[in-house]
């Protein structure tokens, strides 16, 4: 299985992280690290996930291919969805969505970087097993 905590360790040490979670294709929480944010990160992020399907199916329905990224910025910080495979295949089982919020003071650009290329990861992980 997996080590969720360790993949995601990186990005935990990322200036402005606040919270993250992982889930399945489904919407499913994997992973979740909410100690910084007071909130429920399981239902932000599996909320947060239906949008970005919609989103995807949006991008399906004009001719592109499905969404690999959502980002939702506000006055105060950044809520980022990545989804770990992209535009690759149909294998829903290895898909996993990082879910990660981080204020606006951050470093967003590392983050991005950093859960991109986790994501990633842990998706080829998944699709080992």
């Amino acid at each position: 299985m997996i080590n969720f905590e360790q993949s995601m360790k990186r990005l935990r040490t990322v200036n402005g992280y606040l919270g993250s979670a992982v889930l399945n294709f489904a919407g499913e929480t994997l992973y979740m690290d909410a100690e910084n944010t007071g909130v429920d990160i399981a239902y932000s992020a599996s909320i947060f996930n239906d949008a970005f399907r919609m989103v995807s199916e949006s991008a399906l329905d004009v001719g592109f291919a499905e969404a690999s990224f959502v980002e939702t910025k506000t006055h105060d910080g950044h809520v980022f969805l990545i989804n770990s495979a992209g535009d690759q295949s149909g294998d829903n089982f290895s898909k996993l969505n990082v879910f990660a919020i981080f204020r606006d003071d951050g470093n967003v650009a590392l983050a991005k970087m950093i859960i991109e290329k986790t994501a990633q990861n842990m998706s080829k992980e998944m699709a080992e097993l």
